[in-house]
């Protein structure tokens, strides 16, 4: 099969990598295969469930026009700076250009030992693999910027990880590019000036065209509201990364590695499931500052660009910082468009950004001081504005307060609430289905027996989020109590 490989990153960047090809597996067996994104990427999935396609999957076998390559970066993880990382499990196939003219990388994760592997063996688990299955298929039925799995492959073998034996599997993943923050720190740390340069460009070129041809803080610019944009989702949806290090952002403002993630169940600024975020660095609630200041890393790689020593020269400095200080307006901004869309005000012509922002504002503080399923509640929001008023006031331990602000948000949304168009409205962009954290477990350990069923289900659902349907009750229903209060991810390396 042509796959139409187009490499350019194996072409301009090859000094940021190693070519080294995949190890092969013993018995390589399809998982799940998604065939919507297959046929996206011009590939047919009948012939990637053959033997030949399965090899290429899992990495027994190198595809026409791949140039397997492990790529090099660095990054600051839980803050501390590591100076090189790399792909230790991972191996970059290539690029295509998809049916709609955007370029992809197509990457194995679990595909074996490379230079960067560090000591450790170089492949996955099944459990994390079928996680970001999951999770990157949520995310992308969500509207979220997003890496996505093409597809999951049995190793037939087996991997040591929390003191046994698991089953192994390599992963197919899909990105707007693999390139991060902690990419751009390995350049500047080591590259000369026209490496530098033509590392920037590259970046600019691949993922923010409209930015001017030298013009880097242009790109940093870009690349700073991408990051707003991508965090506003995540917070408006109680969306969990749980490892937010450089090395895990990318340039190109998509979401990449779902480890130890996860989804708010009752709204908690400081909630942590992530069993290596032991001081709680990345809490929900910590999520915009920690982008931020990974943004702030960033900036760091392009001064050397616009001044032989940036120290000395304060006025780029502040340029940069400005550029930085940016970063929380513009999550503002999107962040109150991203709930003035939730709660149907977009709808409202003629409505102040100051007087919706105290709606979100006092939702917010409600669902916190209630503890309020975040995902439940809002999508019960549109049955209110259907007339339904007591179905979240009878959940409320202070109903008072409860419809006092449920009066106003009401009260605004007035000239929408006719004919349903709000609550229409409110209904496609507020999910019913998520990924709950009960139910990926469940799923999970069901595919550990060779049980398959539970995580096709759940993909099927949660790639469908906003609409209702009979027989899908339990998907919408929150995590019992005693799952939630102890539940603790992992980052599956």
């Amino acid at each position: 099969m042509d796959w139409g490989f187009d490499n350019t990153f194996a072409r301009e960047l090859d000094w940021l990598a190693v070519a080294v090809d995949p190890v092969p597996v013993a018995e390589p067996r399809v998982l799940l295969l998604n065939e919507s994104l297959a046929v996206e990427l011009g590939l047919d999935p009948e012939w990637l469930r053959t033997p030949a396609g399965v090899a290429v999957l899992a990495g027994n076998a190198r595809a026409e026009g791949s140039q397997p390559l492990a790529q090099a970066y660095a990054g600051h993880q839980f803050g501390q700076f590591s100076p090189l990382l790399g792909d230790g499990r991972a191996h970059l196939l290539g690029e295509v250009v998809d049916i709609h003219g955007q370029r992809r990388d197509l990457a194995l994760k679990g595909s074996g030992r490379t230079p960067f592997s560090r000591g450790g063996d170089g492949r996955a688990a099944l459990g994390p693999v079928l996680r970001e299955y999951v999770m990157g298929e949520a995310m992308h039925a969500l509207g979220v910027p997003t890496t996505r799995a093409l597809a999951a492959v049995a190793t037939g073998e087996q991997v040591w990880r929390d003191g046994g034996p698991r089953p192994g599997a390599v992963l197919t993943r899909v990105a707007a590019s693999h390139l991060r923050v902690g990419t751009a720190e390995l350049v500047r740390m080591r590259a000369g000036d026209e490496q530098q340069a033509s590392f920037a460009a590259y970046v600019r070129r691949r993922h923010h065209p409209g930015v001017a041809e030298g013009d880097h803080l242009g790109l940093l610019s870009a690349v700073v509201e991408a990051q707003a944009e991508l965090l506003a989702r995540w917070m408006s949806l109680g969306f969990i990364h749980g490892v937010m290090n450089t090395d895990n952002m990318t340039l190109s403002g998509e979401t990449i590695d779902y480890g130890p993630c996860a989804f708010l169940e009752a709204h908690d600024p400081a909630a942590v499931f992530s069993s290596i975020d032991t001081g709680g660095r990345y809490r929900f609630g910590a999520q915009p500052g920690m982008a931020q200041w990974n943004l702030a890393r960033y900036a760091e790689t392009l001064l050397p660009l616009l001044a032989p020593d940036p120290s000395a020269d304060p006025e780029l400095i502040e340029a940069a910082t400005e550029r930085i200080r940016a970063f929380g307006p513009a999550f503002d901004r999107a962040h109150l468009r991203q709930w003035r869309t939730r709660l149907g005000l977009d709808l409202v012509e003629g409505r102040g950004v100051e007087e919706d922002q105290v709606l979100v504002e006092d939702l917010l503080s409600l669902l916190r001081s209630e503890r309020l399923d975040h995902t439940r509640t809002v999508r019960l929001l549109g049955r209110v504005a259907r007339g339904e008023t007591s179905v979240v006031t009878e959940l409320v331990e202070d109903p008072a307060r409860w419809s006092q602000w449920q009066d106003a948000w009401l009260a605004a949304l007035a000239p929408a609430l006719p004919d349903g168009v709000a609550a229409a409205g409110m209904d496609q962009v507020n999910p019913l289905h998520i990924p709950r954290n009960h139910l990926v477990e469940e799923a999970l350990a069901a595919a550990l027996t060779g049980d398959l069923a539970p995580v096709e289900e759940l993909v099927r659902v949660v790639s469908d989020p906003f609409v209702e349907r009979a027989g899908q009750e339990r998907y919408a229903a929150p995590a019992p109590a005693d799952f939630t209060a102890g539940y603790v991810t992992y980052c599956g390396t």
